[in-house]
């Protein structure tokens, strides 16, 4: 066979191999409430816990002050746009076994990225219409997901 043939037809094992290589699969939309719960109790809780035993006065203060949730949620934000870019995972998404990532690539996303993908869930948990959009999609993604150009897919390496 001629050099220019054999390169031809590498090059066409090479395609084939890659497009089974990336095949994806999408979490399933139960493992990622149950990873969502694990995150809040592993981040969100002790977060709460710090602001109101350390800062405050205990959890009447809390219950009293108005900027002190907010703190919460932030640093919860902070901590989880942190984890999505550098790891593609918070804990509880490890121990599922899934990870967010860029919808079009499937490589990590950027700590903006991951964190306006936080504000997006906020506001689609706060309206619960995005929430039900997984169980009408193919891919799985919800608004928050379609908003930030991601996806929840299993990670195979792990």
């Amino acid at each position: 066979m001629r050099f220019r043939n054999l390169k031809k037809k590498k090059q066409l094992q090479d395609k084939k191999l890659k497009e089974q290589q990336t095949k994806v699969y999408y979490a399933k939309y139960t493992d990622r409430i149950k990873a969502l719960i694990t995150d809040m109790f592993m981040i969100y809780a002790p977060i709460l816990y710090i602001i109101t035993y350390v800062f405050l006065d205990g959890k009447d203060e809390f219950q009293s002050s108005q900027i002190a949730p907010l703190i919460g949620v932030t640093l919860y934000g902070l901590i989880y746009a942190i984890l999505l870019s550098k790891l593609a995972q918070t804990p509880g998404k490890k121990a599922y076994i899934i990870k967010v990532v860029d919808s079009k690539t499937y490589e990590k996303i950027s700590f903006l990225r991951a964190f306006w993908r936080f504000i997006a869930f906020l506001i689609t948990a706060t309206t619960l219409l995005g929430l039900f959009l997984p169980f009408y999609r193919k891919d799985k993604k919800a608004l928050h997901d379609i908003l930030a150009s991601t996806v929840v897919i299993v990670d195979k390496v792990n």
